[in-house]
């Protein structure tokens, strides 16, 4: 399913001219388990991430992606749907994601939980739930900044609609939680809040 959503996600951008720009800061190495922690200004970050990441990944997302025709597709078969509502329903997407890592699946977590309503986009504060996760799990976080899909789709792109151009990501480097505690991650989160803000606003 992954394979299929890289071919989708790079056929529908290319068709509109839309192509991306992947910058990293240091290699990263696909052999191991991340939680990926990306800003999120589009809908074209969800096509920027599943062309990055080179292992087997799946989202984490709120669960009105299922409506939607495309994205429905990967939430009702990989992806990890939830209603961040209902408290039942975090602590089961997250022990599902719990479980998913564990099993040696990248996740991909949008800390923000949604694409910011302003326009232009601002970095809006991060959940503490993948940072939690984690430190549990002892995963490292790759925190990555999307500098400018907003500029070539915001949000769905029915308001202000698309244009041709060069989307570019940053990649930072692994953040290591090994040797933290959950008394860490309100640290943890801003750590990566800054990282992905000075970048971001740079």
């Amino acid at each position: 399913m992954n394979k299929v959503r890289r071919i989708w996600g790079f056929l529908s951008s290319i068709t509109v001219g839309i192509l991306y720009n992947f910058s990293f800061e240091e290699p990263i190495d696909w052999k191991k388990t991340y939680i990926i922690c990306p800003n999120h200004i589009s809908n074209l970050d969800i096509t920027a991430m599943s062309l990055m990441v080179k292992n087997n990944f799946c989202f984490m997302g709120k669960e009105e992606l299922m409506d939607e025709f495309v994205t429905g597709i990967f939430f009702r078969s990989v992806d990890i749907p939830v209603n961040r509502e209902s408290k039942m329903s975090s602590f089961r997407a997250f022990k599902q994601t719990a479980e998913r890592l564990t099993n040696g699946t990248t996740v991909i977590i949008f800390p923000e939980g949604k694409i910011p309503d302003e326009y232009p986009p601002q970095l809006h504060e991060f959940k503490n739930g993948p940072f939690r996760l984690a430190i549990e799990l002892k995963i490292p976080i790759i925190p990555v900044t999307s500098l400018n899909t907003w500029q070539k789709l915001w949000d769905t792109g029915l308001e202000y609609g698309s244009k041709p151009g060069i989307c570019n990501i940053f990649v930072h480097r692994p953040i290591e939680t090994a040797n933290l505690t959950l008394d860490d991650a309100d640290a943890l989160r801003d750590k990566v809040f800054g990282i992905i803000k000075q970048k971001f606003e740079a």
